[in-house]
């Protein structure tokens, strides 16, 4: 076991019973880790670049924005098999790399984001926005790398995030907007 993995273990102290669990990692760190092997190009986005920017909040999901060139959306595709996650929508995973489809998908079905999910983890979800509000070469363009663990992290830019935030009208993506437009202040930008 990584020493950045651990084994969380629950004491009931009425009964005196212990349940272990098995090794439990934020599973954020398996995906990032196996998308930055596999080479996808990708910006992390959502509630986790929020967090990675200062802002103080809670999140379970990974948004990402990929490069959608079919090539990287099937290597994405293989990478989210290999670890066990398959679409949340009852379609192939494979679809996803089809432009046809994902207009359809926004346009018929008004999907915003094409879920990947591992059975039986219902907090282990990774969303692919597949119509984003900014494209990809200019997310990744104004991306900040974070290295950390061996890893190489493109986060959206905190204007871009703060933009892409306005775009839902959603009251937790209005709150993460104001909470990084006050960092930007802060820091003097």
């Amino acid at each position: 076991m990584s020493p950045s993995k651990q084994t969380i273990e629950a004491v009931l102290l009425d009964t005196g019973n212990r349940i272990q669990w098995p090794s439990v990692t934020i599973f954020y760190e398996d995906v990032l880790r196996a998308l930055d092997t596999a080479a996808i190009r990708f910006v992390l986005v959502g509630g986790v670049a929020v967090i990675l920017h200062g802002v103080p909040r809670t999140t379970a999901d990974l948004d990402l924005v990929i490069d959608l060139e079919e090539g990287n959306v099937r290597r994405f595709v293989g990478v989210m098999a290999e670890l066990g996650f398959v679409p949340r929508a009852p379609v192939a995973a494979a679809e996803l790399a089809s432009a046809d489809h994902r207009r359809a998908w926004v346009a018929d079905k008004h999907m915003m984001a094409f879920t990947f999910h591992r059975p039986g983890r219902p907090l282990e979800e990774v969303d692919i926005l597949i119509d984003p509000p900014l494209p990809f070469a200019e997310l990744a363009a104004d991306a900040v790398l974070l290295e950390a663990e061996g890893l190489r992290l493109p986060i959206v830019g905190i204007r871009h995030l703060i933009r892409m935030k306005e775009h839902t009208g959603r009251a937790q993506d209005v709150a993460d907007a104001d909470a990084l437009r006050r960092l930007l202040v802060a820091s003097g930008e």
